[in-house]
């Protein structure tokens, strides 16, 4: 997937300006937020289940090489093959080496953002391999011009029902339908003959279990089972190789947090522990079975003050509750991750030149941290990155000059105080015999249709005394 982050304010602008996705985006604080909050409430020991998760997590990143070793080793004996690709074209090219290999035509895919970093469907294509999505929001983003996820849990949460209905009609070439059991029962009609004619499938892995050799895959319409069980010749596996876990212990630990997290259930509905291709005894599953484990920027964090982001489960949680997500949607972010996360994950992966914008896209609330299951210090990471946006010259230079006469104010307490009573009398001005400012005439138009009350006239400090 191509990174457009570098266009973000524009993007906004659009997003903000569009009333069908502001309605669309309210699904997730109207849902998934009190969903979550109902959920965490079922465990006797939610903080306890976070920090245990943290470390267990941890445990993984520290000593990757480690456990990455094992894994491999585990999975081999099992049958698999393990593969490990530096780059995400590389990645692509080895799935596409597999199709070759195997003589497939057709490939049966589950939904997995990795597999979006890598552009794999258009390396397929170019391949003249064809590849069918089978989670129905990833579907529906493929019929529509292989559209881009909004989400990394509900791809396609930016569309409402009608969008939905219109694309079907189009696409399907059938009578146009709105009631949603009829919609879903028309793309299962649509799919079935396509599942059954695939030769290959292609999933990604929650995570993968180093002293079992096992794929842990979590979903909640079972699409899995047409790319793991189905397809008769080969299974392939691509994730990141930063989601191993040393124990099914450790899994079952994170799984206690990750549907709570992500969609504010007790459970999701399918949950598969898949280890190695089918055995002899066996009825089903797959003659052969790969793991492509990615790099793509990863190995880069091992070590850095940005390690902990490593940790992360894709829940889906910070962008949930964010209040900048909720208003601009996934797309603004230019690229696979958006919402809080993203905002670290595609300056760190890409490079931070190529998501300027990136690490200001967040009003540093802390909610992202608050509801994190695996307390990743998101809003400390952004401020980091825009320290070293900074160190590098990369934000606007009157920014930058404003910053240090900021900085040099603040460090002098008299100067600081009369800045201070400076600007009020200023805004007093400004406001003149009203009580609010519509807008400033330095601040570029950010200003326009908003009020703000008047300044009381006193500084904080002489409040604070009166009250006092």
């Amino acid at each position: 997937m191509q990174i457009q982050s570098m266009h973000f304010k524009a993007r906004v602008g659009e997003k903000l300006a569009d009333q069908r996705l502001q309605a669309n985006l309210k699904k997730l604080s109207t849902k998934w937020v009190s969903g979550r909050a109902s959920a965490i409430l079922e465990l006797d020991d939610f903080e306890g289940t976070r920090n245990a998760a943290k470390e267990r997590r941890m445990r993984a990143i520290e000593n990757l090489d480690v456990w990455l070793d094992t894994f491999e080793k585990k999975a081999t004996a099992q049958g698999a093959t393990v593969l490990y690709a530096e780059s995400a074209a590389d990645a692509s090219r080895l799935v596409v080496e597999i199709a070759h290999k195997h003589g497939v035509k057709k490939v049966t895919k589950s939904k997995s953002m990795v597999s979006e970093e890598m552009a794999l469907n258009k390396a397929l294509e170019a391949a003249g391999v064809q590849a069918v999505e089978t989670d129905l929001g990833e579907y529906i983003l493929q019929i529509n011009g292989n559209e881009a996820p909004s989400h990394i849990i509900a791809p396609v949460v930016h569309k409402d029902k009608e969008e939905i209905s219109d694309l079907f009609a189009r696409v399907h070439q059938r009578p146009r339908l709105t009631d949603i059991p009829q919609m879903t029962r028309e793309a299962r009609e649509m799919l079935r003959p396509q599942f059954l004619s695939a030769d290959m499938g292609v999933t990604g892995g929650n995570f993968v279990i180093a002293e079992t050799g096992s794929v842990a895959i979590v979903t909640n319409e079972g699409n899995e089972g047409m790319c793991t069980i189905l397809p008769p010749k080969v299974h392939v596996v691509v994730t990141g190789i930063e989601k191993v876990l040393p124990t099914l212990e450790d899994f079952a630990t994170v799984l206690r947090l990750l549907p709570r997290s992500a969609t504010g259930q007790s459970i999701s509905n399918y949950v598969s522990l898949l280890t190695g291709p089918k055995r002899d005894a066996d009825v089903e599953g797959p003659e052969h079975m790969y793991f492509v484990l990615v790099d793509a920027g990863r190995t880069g964090l091992v070590g850095t003050e940005f390690q902990e982001m490593l940790r992360c489960i894709r829940c889906g949680a910070c962008m949930n509750h964010c209040p900048v997500y909720q208003k601009i949607g996934g797309h603004s972010y230019g690229w696979v991750y958006p919402g809080p996360m993203g905002s670290v994950l595609t300056p760190s992966y890409a490079g931070i030149e190529n998501a300027v914008d990136l690490p200001q896209s967040s009003t540093l609330c802390g909610e992202c941290h608050v509801v994190c299951p695996v307390k990743i210090p998101l809003p400390d990471l952004l401020r980091k990155l825009r320290e070293k946006q900074v160190e590098k010259n990369l934000r606007p230079k009157t920014e930058r000059l404003a910053l240090r006469l900021w900085a040099f104010v603040a460090k002098r307490p008299a100067l600081y105080r009369l800045a201070t009573k400076i600007g009020v009398r200023f805004l007093r001005m400004m406001a003149g015999k009203g009580k609010t400012i519509s807008t400033l005439p330095f601040a570029g138009g950010w200003t326009d249709h908003r009020e703000m009350p008047a300044p009381s006239g006193k500084t904080f400090r002489e409040l604070y005394k009166q009250r006092r």
